[in-house]
């Protein structure tokens, strides 16, 4: 991932915090920003290009939500959007920020030990956030694997974890 697209996803999740609003909003963020950045890159390489204009149409945003993570991570709205509005679910999927305070209820309402090593970090919050809550045990994609673990290592070489 290019610094200035980095930058952007670290700023964007930095800044507007009030604008994000659910009925249960974020109050403790269980995954670092560095492993949103991992995430994010594994996922769809951070590319906010790649929007989407319904729920029909699968996943949305940088992070790729689906409806039913949005659902199960307290249907958060940015800008006061009513929840229960047409537009909600896709508003704050394609947002970077509402999205990644998405990611922060789901780990924090999922969090679990899915690769049974004793600790809940970054290596389960991508196993959750790609197989979801109930599968994160199964086998990761190979391509969302190599892309994850090698931003991972480029951090710790950086001694940046």
């Amino acid at each position: 991932m290019s610094f200035e697209v980095e930058y952007m996803l670290c700023l964007l999740l930095a800044v507007s915090p009030s604008l994000v609003q659910s009925q249960g909003h974020v109050i403790d963020k269980p995954v670092t920003e560095l492993c949103l950045t991992c995430i994010c890159e594994a996922i769809s390489g951070c590319n906010a290009t790649r929007i989407c204009t319904s729920p029909e149409k699968g996943t949305c945003g940088i992070f790729r939500i689906t409806w039913a993570y949005w659902v199960d991570a307290g249907k958060l709205t940015i800008d006061g959007e009513h929840p229960e509005s047409e537009r909600a679910f896709i508003n704050c999927a394609n947002d970077p920020h509402c999205a990644a305070n998405l990611v922060q209820n789901y780990m924090k309402k999922f969090n679990q030990d899915c690769n049974d090593d004793g600790e809940m970090d970054c290596h389960d919050y991508a196993r959750i956030h790609k197989l979801g809550a109930y599968g994160c045990q199964a086998d990761l994609p190979y391509n969302y694997q190599s892309v994850f673990d090698e931003c991972i290592e480029n951090y710790e070489d950086q001694g940046l974890e």
